[in-house]
């Protein structure tokens, strides 16, 4: 048996691959899971670092940009991460550091390490609600976070623009759900760290609501999106080259039509049959326009696409199969050549 380190922040005692991560409420474990089995066949044990104390390492993988001191060779590193959260994952000298990088970033297809991966998802269709059984009109499902102001393709600001203008203009055709709407927008200057204060403080002493909209966390986003019929799914940033997360799946997987704006080749990967782009429109209040005009008829044609896409081999490059095959592919033929 040959042992293998998978780091990943604040993972010990090989929590990257129990069923629940505390860590990370929406992020199922599966793809770890799935990853460290099929090693397993190959008779390649991954653990977590601490696991594997004392013990020989055959490879490290880094489940996205970390320090390097003391990490083993070969080594090989997960680049999935939103760069503007993790700057490592598009640094080109520190990706050079590795024998191979797995990474959605086209911006690095250039280097001789890199190899492409779609942020995985468990692919499946299944019968969903038709329009008529969807009582709630329009919703985002996100956590409450921000990018300090200057980011000029922030889309956490844009989520903020939608939620504001159904609170104030159409508040009975949407609902906020997710973490931290309780609390007011994150602050990053003085002034609105004060202000942000006062707002938390009125909330707790006169049940002042930051977010009216807000409708409560839930355990599950596809049981909100099974009773949705639109969802405002916008990525964290703007025109990243196939930076595509689980965000358009998770309404897909609830039969629900996304208003998505964010992965700048989204066209050339999902058909626009099954999405409404947030690019087509000047503003929220057209979009909303737009929903409004759409019957029964025109959304059962949506969700007949979906479930073609999904059941087609294109929608298969984004499953947690292909992306385990890519990476334990490229890592044993390394290992076989060594």
């Amino acid at each position: 048996m040959l042992f293998a380190n998978y780091y990943q922040p604040d993972r010990v005692k090989n929590a990257s691959f129990e069923e629940v991560d505390r860590h990370h409420t929406y992020n199922p474990t599966f793809t770890n899971r799935l990853l460290r089995s099929e090693f397993l066949k190959h008779g390649i044990e991954l653990n977590n670092p601490d696991v594997n104390e004392g013990r020989e390492i055959a490879f490290s993988i880094l489940h996205d940009g970390q320090a390097l001191d003391q990490i083993s060779e070969p080594k090989y590193l997960i680049a999935t991460e939103n760069p503007y959260i993790c700057p490592l994952n598009k640094d080109g000298s520190y990706l050079s550091q590795f024998n191979g990088v797995f990474t959605w970033n086209t911006d690095f297809a250039n280097l001789p390490n890199i190899s492409h991966v779609f942020i995985p998802n468990q692919i499946r269709s299944l019968h969903t609600p038709s329009f008529s059984e969807r009582p709630i009109f329009s919703c985002i499902i996100n956590a409450n976070k921000a990018f300090p102001k200057g980011l000029e393709n922030d889309l956490y600001r844009e989520r903020l623009e939608v939620i504001r203008w159904y609170e104030t203009n159409a508040p009975e055709y949407f609902s906020l759900y997710g973490l931290g709407w309780g609390k007011p927008a994150p602050a990053f200057t003085p002034a609105e760290k004060v202000a942000r204060r006062m707002k938390r403080l009125a909330s707790q002493l006169f049940a002042y609501k930051p977010f009216p909209s807000y409708a409560g966390e839930v355990p599950d986003k596809e049981l909100i999106y099974r009773q949705t019929k639109f969802a405002y799914c916008y990525e964290n940033v703007a025109n990243l080259p196939d930076y595509i997360s689980e965000k358009i799946f998770d309404c897909f997987f609830g039969g629900c039509v996304p208003v998505y704006w964010g992965s700048s080749t989204i066209s050339q990967h999902i058909p626009n049959s099954c999405f409404i782009d947030r690019r087509d429109f000047k503003n929220t209040a057209e979009v909303h326009r737009f929903l409004m005009n759409i019957d029964e008829i025109e959304y059962t044609k949506y969700q007949e696409s979906i479930r073609d896409f999904l059941s087609s081999s294109k929608a298969m490059e984004f499953d947690t199969t292909s992306y385990v095959s890519t990476i334990i592919s490229k890592i044993l033929k390394d290992l076989n050549h060594a």
